[in-house]
């Protein structure tokens, strides 16, 4: 836990000595790719009382990757990968999702996004051994998520960036894992 609280400390003091020179003026055109890392907290619920699992837990926010084409300079239609680790009777899973999205800037520096898409809950993918013997989850997922960008340069910026990820996969006897997803984090974008 010492380890990840000294990483975003080391991305936000990063961060801060870039900022100190924003020069204004990004041109978004063309093909869009956004990288972002970040912290949160996951909920979870199963539809079945034999497997209790409504604890909260934070953790570590990945993967978190946005691709797309800008339409003109304030709108995008991304393909969003949002996406959360958690512990599950000692594995690491992810609960992520694949969200077609637009991607809108208010003003210069201001952005929202949303989407709805497939929703994911699978092996980390660090997690090797359990791979081939996991179970992988699908369902359907609603993703919604602001930003403000506080370094811009002609083809890439970043962001602060917060997201609301909400998905429900299902298992093959009807039975469903509801889960809610709140991050906070950087993102790196280029256009």
């Amino acid at each position: 836990m010492k380890n990840l609280f000294l990483i975003i400390a080391l991305i936000f003091c990063t961060s801060t000595l870039v900022a100190q020179d924003v020069e204004p003026g990004v041109e978004r055109k063309g093909f869009v790719i956004g990288i972002g890392v970040g912290v949160g907290t996951i909920s979870m619920a199963n539809s079945n009382d034999e497997v209790p699992f409504d604890e909260g837990q934070g953790g570590l926010s990945l993967p978190n990757l946005k691709l797309g084409w800008m339409v003109h300079d304030r709108l995008a239609i991304l393909a969003a990968f949002p996406g959360m680790v958690y512990e599950h009777e000692g594995i690491d899973r992810s609960f992520e999702a694949f969200v077609p999205s637009v991607q809108y800037w208010l003003n210069d520096q201001w952005w929202i996004n949303g989407g709805f898409g497939l929703a994911m809950d699978v092996p980390a993918f660090y997690e090797f051994d359990a791979l081939d013997d996991a179970d992988w989850n699908f369902g359907c997922a609603l993703a919604l998520s602001a930003g403000y960008e506080f370094v811009q340069r002609k083809n890439f910026t970043i962001d602060f960036q917060t997201k609301l990820h909400l998905g429900r996969v299902y298992w093959d006897n009807d039975e469903y894992r509801d889960a809610a997803v709140f991050t906070v984090g950087v993102g790196f974008n280029w256009y």
